[in-house]
């Protein structure tokens, strides 16, 4: 692992957190991307093994919006655990998630058990915007894309609130987020990645991103129709089936548990469950 920041310095100003490299614009992506790959060494102080670092959440977003119902499976698998409607929704179903919810890889997801019997688990692309997006076609939208991660879109399911989602998903902790960034360069198509969810080694979740209802570019295009994206913003797009909610019987997360969301070519997100 490369200390950017460090190794670039008195050669590139690097900001020294990945919300504020993102909002510094492509530009300055593009110099470090081109010094980084023409330099065949580097010192031994600026290198580290990653087995060797605490990682925490690569960024913390501006806002997380969040996207419901989203792949064909989990609409029919909710309409039966969870009241939502049999019909594929028309157009993007949204929510939000305060950004005091994110923690990172191998940090303990909260069970408070005054609060909820019913902690579930959605593994989930997120999209981190790099630059600010405003009335932007879907077919302009992918550009606004700075990179992607994986988020894992832990919820109450009995806290919510006539409807409204935001203290069922919204609570601190609910949303792991990581393990890194990968840039869009090295995705050819988010829309072909292969998804899976395990809980204490077993899956329960297994798809791919080409099962969005609605891809990434229509998403981008809906949300800011009305809402300005701006750098470092993430768009958690949906889950597949497999919800704990939808088992039979249902079954949630109690503290012990260890939960892995992983992604074809951005990595595998591990988070433990704790009680508090």
């Amino acid at each position: 692992m490369l200390d950017v920041a460090a190794a670039l310095s008195g050669t590139v100003d690097v900001p020294g957190d990945l919300r504020a490299y993102i909002a510094a614009g492509l530009d300055l992506h593009e110099q470090v991307r081109t010094t980084v790959e023409e330099t065949a060494e580097w010192p031994a102080e600026v290198v580290a093994d990653l087995a060797s670092v605490v990682r925490h959440a690569p960024l913390r977003p501006g806002k997380i919006i969040g996207v419901g119902l989203n792949y064909a499976e989990h609409v029919e698998e909710s309409s039966r655990a969870l009241d939502t409607d049999v019909q594929r929704p028309d157009r993007p179903v949204l929510f939000s998630k305060p950004t005091t919810a994110v923690i990172g890889p191998d940090e303990p997801i909260e069970h408070n058990a005054r609060l909820t019997a019913q902690l579930d688990w959605e593994c989930e692309l997120g999209v981190v915007i790099g630059e600010k997006a405003r009335s932007v076609a879907s077919d302009q939208a992918l550009g606004h894309v700075f990179g992607y991660c994986v988020v894992n879109d832990i919820s109450a399911r009995d806290q919510r609130r006539s409807g409204q989602w935001f203290f069922s998903k919204g609570q601190d902790t609910y949303a792991p987020l990581g393990p890194v960034v990968v840039t869009a360069d090295e995705v050819p198509d988010p829309h072909a990645l292969k998804m899976e969810l395990t809980v204490n080694g077993i899956r329960r979740q297994n798809g791919t991103t080409g099962q969005m209802i609605f891809r990434i570019p229509d998403l981008i295009e809906d949300i800011s129709a009305g809402v300005t994206l701006e750098p470092g913003d993430v768009i958690a797009t949906g889950s597949p089936q497999g919800v704990g909610a939808a088992m039979n019987p249902p079954t949630f997360l109690v503290p012990g548990d260890v939960v892995v969301a992983a992604i074809e070519g951005i990595g595998a997100l591990s988070n433990p469950v704790k009680a508090v």
